[in-house]
């Protein structure tokens, strides 16, 4: 929210659920706002939803209905390519549906009206949100709600052997960046223990150098790709231009972890991509990521900064090797 009051001017702010929904109201334009967003992405905003429509909460059928009918009245819209039904709830909201049941009914009035639904990449998303008292409904694009994933939570499947749930910062990772991490052939991942991280890149076929004092777990060793130095990354030196691909995932200070990935710099090739995460474990988070970008910009130029669904207490930075 302190990130949004810096960024527009008298905003309004109400807490729909503390510390993750929230209402705002803007004097601009729906198009001036998402034109600023697409143009300045908020780091700490995962998702946007429109309100086109607020219809009060019955606690009955005819709460369905009512979404039914609105829909009915949005042919165009039904007609302009896939559409997706999202539904989130705050917890005692008196919307007495379930996501599946909601989905179910819109789906067979879009299906009616000659319109196609998807479950995934969708052209549009018919976004809905059961407050205490209303529903909150509003229409947009993956791309102007910021996500195709319901309140931009991003969710994976947790997987047979899978090493830690750290993997799936970095797969979130890759899909918010638009990467493919399979393009990259030598990376580089500092603090890999137990190695999350490290595994993703093997299975994605790259050669893979991990650093830390710490253990990897067992089952990396079957990877013939590996290299694991069981050391602290600053003792440790690489030849220039040795890796395209820069990974790091410490529970280090923010500035102690830059100064750590810039004396790795040398080893990058020009153009290489580096994926870090920074704790924010201050109080002053926004000056913190601005402290360490800055520091960081001395040898990489910053492509997008993100809390992730994955990200707890902290942020994910792309950045690229200056030239």
């Amino acid at each position: 929210m302190e990130e949004l009051r810096r960024m527009i001017q008298g905003i309004k702010i109400t807490q729909l659920v503390a510390g993750e929904v929230f209402r705002m109201e803007v004097s601009l334009s729906r198009e001036e706002l998402l034109e600023l967003l697409q143009r300045q992405e908020p780091i700490f905003l995962r998702h946007i939803q429109p309100i086109d429509r607020m219809l009060p909460i019955q606690g009955g059928s005819d709460d369905l209905q009512a979404l039914a009918e609105l829909v009915r009245n949005a042919r165009i819209r039904c007609e302009n390519g896939t559409t997706a039904i999202h539904l989130r709830r705050v917890d005692g909201t008196p919307y007495p549906y379930s996501a599946a049941d909601t989905k179910s009914v819109l789906d067979a009035v879009i299906m009616e009206l000659g319109g196609e639904t998807a479950m995934q990449s969708p052209d549009q998303i018919l976004s809905i949100f059961a407050g205490r008292d209303e529903l909150y409904v509003g229409w947009g694009t993956p791309s102007e709600q910021l996500s195709d994933w319901p309140g931009g939570a991003v969710r994976f499947q947790r997987e047979e052997g899978q090493i830690s749930r750290a993997k799936f910062k970095l797969l979130e990772a890759e899909r918010a960046f638009g990467l493919y991490l399979e393009t990259f052939r030598e990376a580089l991942d500092i603090g890999a223990a137990p190695g999350g991280w490290t595994q993703l890149l093997l299975e994605r076929g790259l050669r893979v150098t991990s650093i830390d004092p710490a253990e990897l777990h067992p089952k990396l060793a079957a990877y013939p790709r590996l290299t694991a130095l069981k050391k602290n990354a600053s003792d440790v030196r690489f030849p220039p231009d040795t890796f395209d691909l820069l990974v790091c995932d410490m529970s280090w200070s923010p500035m102690q972890m830059a100064k750590l990935v810039l004396e790795k710099a040398d080893a990058l090739q020009d153009g290489a991509t580096a994926i870090i995460t920074v704790k924010l474990m201050h109080k002053k988070p926004l000056q913190t990521i601005r402290d360490v970008v800055a520091k960081l910009e001395s040898a990489f130029e910053l492509r997008k900064a993100k809390q992730l669904f994955h990200n707890r207490d902290e942020i994910t930075l792309y950045l690229v090797k200056n030239g």
